[in-house]
């Protein structure tokens, strides 16, 4: 079912939604809050950008144009009435293209900034695909690997820009891996975690193209209180 929601607290923002599919989650929050922007930045490119949860958070945070790659036709319609709804036409461009395929439509070194919340899970024999088909492609490696956004970011980012990611923290590994290989330093990261005393569940990466040694590892960032409510640092993201 197709809904009209409040984007959070971000000026009267709406986002359209459809509840059989989808809905945005704290990931398009947390990412958009992390990424480190500029006056100097001219355009963010968000890979898989759904029904753009991230750059409508993106669009109250910085003047650059922000482009949204969305390779789900349906979804890229409910983003694209979200961005009319919100009359944003002019901040924001969207597109119904496969990331893989991104170097026919637009320009190498081109792009400031890409923001991406990729699928998370691999596909494994026991990989539980017995779902609604936009969820799969939105959670796991169907139509888009975590080696396919950064091979795609490598051809696409200026040199310096910068790439920022939202992962499972057991992706870790494999987002250094891939990173080194693309020529992308990680230079920034976070690890997220549910609550005080739990694992981390996930992590946010930020790395840049062809850049310097040097690593920053910010504190942890814990989603919920004891309670179960949100942390005041979270609130404080929604607003």
């Amino acid at each position: 079912m197709e809904v009209l929601n409040d984007l959070v607290n971000y000026h009267n923002l709406k986002i359209y939604q459809n509840t059989d599919w989808f809905l945005f989650s704290l990931d398009s929050v947390l990412l958009p809050n992390f990424v480190t922007l500029n006056k100097n930045i001219k355009t963010i490119m968000d890979l898989g950008t759904g029904n753009a949860p991230i750059p409508l958070i993106l669009s109250t945070k910085t003047k650059a144009k922000i482009i949204g790659i969305e390779i789900q036709k349906d979804v890229y319609e409910l983003a694209r009435k979200t961005i009319e709804y919100n009359s944003l036409q002019h901040r924001i461009e969207l597109y119904n293209l496969d990331i893989r395929e991104l170097n026919n439509h637009f320009k190498g070194d081109s792009v400031d900034i890409i923001t991406c919340n990729p699928p998370y899970f691999k596909v494994e024999k026991e990989s539980n695909l017995n779902e609604n088909p936009h969820k799969i492609i939105a959670r796991h490696e169907i139509s888009l690997t975590l080696e396919d956004v950064l091979k795609t970011s490598r051809y696409l980012l200026k040199n310096n820009g910068v790439l920022a990611l939202v992962h499972r923290t057991d992706r870790f590994l494999d987002i250094l891996r891939l990173c080194s290989k693309y020529g992308l330093e990680v230079k920034k990261i976070r690890f997220i975690y549910p609550k005080v005393d739990s694992e981390s569940n996930m992590i946010l990466v930020e790395a840049r193209k062809n850049g310097g040694v040097g690593l920053k590892v910010l504190p942890p960032l814990y989603v919920h209180e004891e309670n179960g409510d949100y942390t005041e640092e979270v609130l404080e993201m929604f607003q």
